[in-house]
């Protein structure tokens, strides 16, 4: 089995960050992380800072993680350019405190967050996801997060709310990427009301054990893992309970290649590259793209009868 129960994973088996590092074998160096877990540190808006009290998901891959560098100077963040190097290079303009986030909509009790606030609202948890983008790579990313759910139990969504679109921040000043028009500012993303509040869909603030780093959508980001990268929104202001589903960034930029489900499906090429294949950041040769990203145990329940050719 590719995913394993919490209850399977030793303290023993979360490696550092610094191991990640300096060798791709997830099984590598594991007798240091227990005291690193152990004795953490206060959560801190600074990128590389230690996040405490974070513990092992329900959720993790025997896949090798992506090394770490790679992780965070391979990316595509357009607020801070297009180029995959672009955000690690633009992204310390982004300052992440103060930081608020406003939960919004069709819901019983709407409220503003503070950043710190949201970090406390439930245990953290290291979740290692395949992640895949549209263009064909793929990366594995030991996040650490929590179920977007505990948000959405808070607020009651009304019987009106069928979808949540998630709104990331506008600020040309601090994204420089935002100067061009590659696409219309905010952007904007969305899932049905069932996709966000599956298990497996979290809020991310960190990556490897520490506070996650601008250019990977600090300091707070959605991560919906069978679904294609772009698909979870990064540095979100905003969370809206709708009633219809909402125009997103892509959708409204390319509407013939970008749908507004954007499961990841080997099946159902972009109009100008097929899908069928990916190759995994540090490895030579392809792989063969699996349904859902690997996760369709998890959820191809939520599309039973549903033509994903149509709804793609």
């Amino acid at each position: 089995m590719l995913i394993r129960q919490a209850d399977d994973i030793l303290p023993s088996e979360i490696t550092p960050p610094e191991i990640y590092r300096e060798r791709r074998r997830f099984m590598q160096g594991m007798g240091v992380l227990a005291a690193g877990v152990a004795l953490g540190t206060a959560p801190d808006a600074r990128a590389g800072a230690k996040l405490a009290g974070v513990r092992p998901g329900v959720y993790r891959l025997e896949d090798d993680s992506t090394p770490y560098k790679d992780v965070t100077t391979y990316n595509n963040f357009y607020e801070f350019g297009t180029g995959k190097s672009d955000p690690a290079k633009n992204a310390g303009s982004l300052k992440t405190r103060p930081w608020t986030v406003a939960v919004e909509g069709e819901v019983r009790h709407p409220k503003r967050y503070d950043i710190d606030t949201l970090l406390k609202l439930a245990p953290l948890e290291e979740r290692v996801y395949r992640m895949r983008c549209v263009e064909g790579w793929s990366m594995v990313i030991p996040w650490v997060g929590f179920p977007l759910r505990e948000i959405i139990r808070r607020a009651e969504p009304t019987g009106n709310a069928k979808y949540i679109e998630f709104v990331t921040l506008n600020d040309p000043g601090q994204m420089p990427g935002q100067r061009s028009r590659v696409l219309d500012w905010p952007y904007v993303e969305g899932l049905r009301l069932d996709e966000a509040m599956h298990p497996l869909t979290i809020l991310a603030v960190g990556l490897y054990g520490e506070v996650l780093p601008n250019q990977n959508g600090a300091p707070i980001r959605l991560v919906v893992p069978w679904k294609y990268g772009f698909k979870s929104a990064k540095s979100i202001v905003k969370i809206r309970f709708v009633e219809k589903p909402p125009l997103t960034a892509w959708m409204a930029a390319a509407p013939r290649e970008y749908g507004f489900y954007s499961n990841v499906n080997p099946l159902v090429d972009h109009p100008r590259w097929s899908q069928a294949k990916e190759r995994r950041i540090g490895e030579f040769f392809k792989r063969d793209t699996l349904m859902f990203n690997g996760y369709g145990e998890q959820v191809a329940q939520l599309y039973r009868g549903m033509d994903l050719k149509k709804y793609f």
